[in-house]
């Protein structure tokens, strides 16, 4: 769903480029509420997997493929204003070093697939955990439910503001329809892998799951005809991984997967790409500013070889992502610190 140059006009770019801003400005300050020590490395590691997993396009339908958008994972996982800046973060990697998606429509991909899924997706996450049965598989199931639903969102977001904004004469109907119908589709996808990660993470370190925090309800025992809080039993450290093993797991996933994994991936073009092709709404897409980077179309220059090409790009991709990411979450973590600190309270 990465929206090129030339498939909105300039005007409403602009728009939804401040809407960005105004979003990004927003979650920094939101985020420094949901990162502390743990969850600020692991901040990072979903920013660098979501790119990997972005690069495994997967068959929907003829000729269509999909991959994931990440929004729900990132909301699910580490909270919903650390999610949309985990998003727009790889959005910015992609567009400035890949020529994927237009460094003009980069606010409306940052609206589109940070903003909106991560809003919509974790409303949803929500509202479900407020009626399902506390515990883990609840917030799994929450997870898929709620991983489903972004993604057309996402596609419905697009719709609007190409009503808006749209460069061709194209029959807003078709668009919404064709759009919407094959994001359903990858919605199901979106759903499995977003389930899949959060229910891993959950099985190993539950207490780094922002949207299972809260959940755990205490044992309660009887005594004398009233109830009261049980001790709670110490869990053996054996039993518990690390956050540096869980971070060290989930690199060398990113890793393989955009490295090795992403060379089987559909070649098919993705939902948008194909609606795009198919009614004419890419009749005036320009060329990307980004079109002669050395990792343009996720392949290093001048290797000839398609395997190694892509294997290499997908790890520096990785490898740069987890680096911007964690130094973005690493200055917010230190700003939270700087605000709570004694020193910087007033008296």
């Amino acid at each position: 769903m990465h929206v090129p140059d030339g498939f909105i006009d300039a005007p409403t770019s602009a728009v939804t480029g401040v809407v960005a801003a105004g979003a990004i400005a927003v979650s920094l300050r939101g985020a420094r509420r949901e990162l502390d020590e743990k969850t600020a490395p692991l901040a990072g590691l979903v920013a660098a997997f979501i790119f990997a997993v972005q690069m495994l396009n997967f068959p929907v339908a003829a000729g269509t493929s999909g991959h994931l958008l990440g929004g729900a994972l990132a909301a699910i996982l580490v909270g919903p204003y650390t999610g949309v800046l985990c998003v727009s973060v790889v959005l910015l990697m992609q567009g400035i070093l890949f020529a994927d998606g237009g460094l003009t429509a980069l606010g409306v991909n940052i609206t589109d697939m940070a903003i909106v899924t991560t809003v919509v997706a974790y409303a949803v996450f929500r509202g479900l955990l407020a009626v399902l049965p506390g515990g883990r598989r609840s917030v799994t199931v929450a997870s898929f439910v709620a991983a489903l639903v972004s993604v057309p969102a996402a596609a419905f977001a697009f719709t609007l503001i190409y009503a808006i904004g749209g460069t061709t004469d194209v029959a807003l109907g078709k668009v919404a329809t064709a759009m919407i119908g094959v994001h359903v589709l990858i919605g199901i996808g979106e759903a499995v892998i977003t389930a899949l990660t959060v229910g891993a993470v959950i099985a190993v370190r539950p207490d780094l799951v922002h949207g299972a925090r809260g959940l755990r309800r205490e044992l309660k025992l009887r005594v004398n005809g009233e109830l009261v809080d049980a001790p709670a039993a110490p869990v053996p450290a054996a039993a518990r991984t690390s956050r540096r093993t869980l971070w060290i797991t989930g690199l060398v996933t990113s890793l393989v997967l955009a490295g090795f994994v992403s060379f089987y991936a559909s070649a098919n073009p993705d939902g948008l790409e194909k609606v795009a092709h198919d009614h004419g709404i890419d009749k005036r897409t320009e060329e990307h500013a980004s079109a002669d980077s050395p990792l343009a179309d996720y392949g290093v220059k001048d290797i000839s070889d398609a395997r190694l090409s892509g294997g290499l790009a997908g790890v520096i991709g990785v490898g740069v992502t987890v680096v911007a990411g964690s130094a973005v979450f690493w200055a917010v973590r230190r700003r939270r610190t700087r605000d709570v600190s004694p020193a910087g309270t007033d008296v």
